[in-house]
């Protein structure tokens, strides 16, 4: 429910428990290591101190990294088991996890040398098969030429063949050859949209006199070199090569997919690696002397005695305490198991800097809500909740994934929740089903309202919404300027707008709902209005000053205003989706009630109402998250926060739990 208080932390210790320090450090996962790359200038520590760290090591280590993410996915390729939908990581205890590091360290080295071996081989013959295919097509104009490629001249004459643009005259280059050459022979061999290809024979001291006219038509020589013989028996050559070619390409497939059942011990070792490479990568946020190190960073305060621990075990000296008045410090979000989920929408936007405030248990009801409303079909909600359960439940992803399914099967449960509201089980597809089939005037009733029968009573529950929504964003920053000990402040910048809010609102519209209050709103509107003038401007020095600020800001009221309307999306959205609906159910039943027209209104109803769902579930989740971003994080709100990042094991494909005893 709100940011977890954080402490530094500042640690010296021996450099020969330095590895098993971070070691267990990486088991506890609450501590983030900070740089102290700023101590390196400054001149009360350059004298003592300097960088830890071993950058050749982390670089072979990036090097290893590199060659296993190849093999692995190398592997992959070849694997023909049935893989999972969501692929998520396998438990395994740390014990475990060390024991079989250990005894198949050597043996996972073997395989990933053979893997890249086979594929340096196999990259080898795929550029060596692309050479000769591109040879063989550049031969392939020239397979009716009998004449040995390598043959260019013989006691007398000259011999050389080319390419010329299928745009030029052809006949004209004849007769000009015929009228300037001598002796000469010229033969097509064969032609394609873009170019002809001649073979030309003349004497040996005209072939300057030939090359010169044949390049007033754009004639291109054409030279193959170390090939001998003709391009026919060159090409048999070469697709024989690539037959030999084709058959090791196979015998390495072959072996990779041997290779395939080592796949997950080279899993497990690519964690091991990529464990190692950040304990070491750490090592560059501290320093050193040459018997000391130090280490600083950040703990949440509820985790420090776990912390004092390990430090105690290790004999350290440490000094945990409160971070000072206006320091920066990473920021972690705590929330219940509902309100957690949602927390990925507050990072799609931003974390809260650290003297803010989580928003995510005031937003997280409204987004529900709204994304419910814009939505709002009994059909999509069912499926969509549907959907995220079962694949929660069967493949347990983690992370941001994890956070979204649960976001949308809360979602899917208000969309159904509105559906039943407003009558609508997939738009009207079951009456248009029931007209096709029966000839049935089926009706669903809604157990409140038809939006597109009633739209003006849902527009203005739409705005009553958005009332609430935007006072529930004052009342926030109202509790944080109270908390800053800002009382008057809070008084006179949010509760003197709720009061002129309210009183214009009951000026306008309270006959409708209560006779006579919009007196009360009247005189409520006159009096915050000049709290607001006689407020607004205390900042300023002098009195003319303090009014005329005081004047301006009865223009803020536009800016609520504009807000309030940015919530008649829900209605829109709420149209969209009932209309498309619509829309695809007179479709589908234009068939007719007969074979075809029952095929075409399935047909209609599978694609349409796919459409429809994907495209306004989408809708419905960037608007009802703009909303928050736009009209309900402008009251409160100041992101900026830089994310809490712990020294943990992240690995990828293990998920590595720590065994309490």
């Amino acid at each position: 429910m709100a940011i977890v208080k954080m402490n530094k932390i500042s640690i010296i210790g021996l450099n020969d428990i330095k590895t098993e320090l971070v070691k267990e450090i990486m088991d506890l996962g609450v501590v983030e290591i900070s740089s102290q790359d700023s101590k390196l200038t400054d001149p009360e520590w350059i004298n003592y101190v300097k960088k830890d760290g071993n950058e050749n090591e982390v670089l072979n280590l990036d090097m290893k990294i590199s060659n296993l993410n190849e093999v692995l996915t190398s592997l992959e390729k070849y694997d023909t088991r049935k893989r999972p939908l969501f692929s998520t990581r396998k438990a395994i205890s740390s014990d475990e996890f060390d024991e079989a590091v250990l005894n198949n360290n050597s043996h996972v080295n073997e395989n990933v040398s053979t893997v890249l071996e086979l594929n340096k081989s196999f990259r080898e013959l795929c550029s060596e098969e692309n050479k000769l295919e591109a040879v063989i097509l550049s031969l392939k104009p020239w397979v009716k030429y009998t004449i040995p490629l390598n043959m260019t001249e013989t006691k007398y004459t000259s011999i050389f063949i080319g390419a010329i643009p299928s745009i030029a005259d052809i006949e004209k280059l004849k007769a000009e050859m015929s009228q300037e050459i001598g002796k000469f022979y010229m033969n097509l061999i064969e032609s394609d949209k873009d170019q002809f290809y001649f073979s030309f024979i003349c004497l040996k001291d005209e072939k300057e006199d030939v090359y010169d006219l044949l390049k007033k038509y754009g004639f291109s020589p054409i030279l193959f070199k170390d090939i001998e013989g003709t391009a026919a028996e060159n090409i048999l050559k070469y697709e024989n090569y690539l037959k030999d070619i084709s058959v090791k390409k196979e015998e390495i497939e072959n072996k990779l997919t041997e290779l395939v059942i080592f796949k997950e011990e080279i899993q497990l070792f690519y964690d091991h690696i990529i464990i190692e490479r950040d304990k070491n990568k750490i090592l560059n946020n501290l320093l050193k002397t040459d018997t000391t190190f130090y280490i600083e960073g950040w703990i949440p305060e509820a985790k420090k005695e776990s912390v004092k621990v390990v430090l105690d075990e290790y004999q350290c000296w440490y000094d945990i305490k409160q971070p000072e008045e206006g320091e920066e410090f990473p920021v972690l979000m705590k929330n219940n198991s509902f309100v957690q989920p949602f927390e990925s929408i507050t990072e799609l936007y931003s974390l809260p800097s650290p003297s803010n405030i989580d928003p995510t248990i005031f937003m997280t009801p409204f987004y529900i809500l709204f994304f419910g409303l814009m939505l709002a079909d009994v059909g999509y909600g069912a499926i969509m909740s549907i959907l995220c359960f079962l694949v929660l439940k069967k493949y347990k992803p983690e992370g941001g994934l994890q956070k979204l399914l649960k976001v949308f099967f809360y979602c899917g449960i208000s969309t159904a929740f509105w559906g039943l509201m407003f009558g609508s089980v997939l738009g009207d597809a079951i009456q248009a089903a029931a007209k096709l089939l029966f000839n049935s005037d089926f009706i669903i009733k809604p157990l409140w309202l038809n939006p597109m029968e009633d739209p003006m009573t849902l527009l203005i529950f739409s705005f009553v919404f958005g009332v609430i929504h935007l006072f529930t964003g004052m009342a926030v920053n109202a509790y944080m300027l109270v908390r800053d000990g800002k009382k008057l402040d809070a008084v006179f910048d949010i509760g003197f707008w709720y009061g002129f809010i309210i009183g214009i609102a009951l000026w306008l519209f309270g006959n409708i709902i209560i006779p006579g209050s919009n007196l009360v709103g009247k005189w409520m509107t006159i009096v915050f209005a000049i709290g607001l003038v006689l407020t607004q401007g205390r900042a300023k020095t002098n009195v003319a000053s303090k009014l005329i600020s005081g004047v301006l800001s009865l223009y803020g009221i536009t800016g609520y205003l504009s807000d309030i309307l940015s919530y008649s999306r829900l209605l829109a959205l709420g149209l969209a989706t009932g209309v498309v609906s619509s829309v695809v159910s007179i479709l589908g039943s234009m068939g007719g009630r007969n074979v075809l027209g029952i095929l075409l209104f399935a047909v209609a109803m599978v694609v349409g109402h796919s459409f429809n769902f994907a495209i306004n579930a989408l809708g419905a989740f960037v608007h009802a998250a703009r909303l928050q971003y736009v009209e309900f994080f402008g009251k409160f709100y100041e992101g900026g926060g830089e994310a809490f990042n712990p020294l943990v094991k992240n690995t990828k494909y293990y998920k590595i739990i720590k065994e309490d005893f």
